[in-house]
């Protein structure tokens, strides 16, 4: 596995016109995946994962300047890959009928083929999927990124109590998803 640069170095390059293009590629290729693997599992398909994550990191290049570093670089970048993820979930909701999003997600999932899970899978990511954004988002952050409470509150800007009982809640509605499954 590649040595990749700490935040830190990154920050000081980033900041600094002549390096900024190979500092970011290094942020690009230090990051990539982690926030892929967040933002498909908000909105469940690759090749949506890959555009929100273009969008993510398109949104990053151009606030640059803005970045103070007053929160940690993978902060920041989970904090506009989250907004974004949001973003694209409620255009979506927006542009497609419910019932039409619903059996996109149970008659589109086995056939995207970057999906390998099993049926188990499907329906978890089904149940995810059902999930209002918000706690989608804890869910997702907690379960599958096994994020602190702490960490999360530093990126999604809320409290740890609010994120708990919002993950508590989701937790719930999954469980209760697969209950009436059996």
């Amino acid at each position: 596995m590649p040595q990749h640069p700490s935040d830190s170095q990154l920050v000081e390059q980033l900041r600094d016109p002549s390096g900024r293009r190979a500092a970011f590629e290094a942020v690009v290729a230090k990051y990539g995946a982690r926030l892929y693997w967040q933002i498909r599992h908000m909105v469940t398909y690759h090749d949506d994962a890959n555009d929100v994550l273009q969008n993510t990191f398109l949104k990053a290049w151009l606030a640059l300047d803005s970045f103070r570093g007053e929160a940690m670089l993978s902060t920041w970048l989970y904090r506009i890959a989250a907004n974004e993820s949001l973003a694209f979930i409620q255009q979506r909701k927006e542009t497609v009928a419910l019932d039409s999003e619903e059996a996109s997600v149970a008659d589109t999932l086995e056939s995207d083929p970057y999906f390998d899970g099993d049926e188990t899978e499907r329906l978890l990511q089904q149940a995810i999927d059902e999930l209002p954004p918000k706690q989608r988002q804890v869910f997702v952050m907690r379960y599958y990124d096994q994020m602190k409470y702490e960490e999360m509150a530093a990126i999604l800007d809320t409290s740890e109590g609010a994120l708990k009982a919002s993950y508590h809640i989701a937790a719930g509605k999954v469980e209760e998803f697969f209950k009436s499954r059996d």
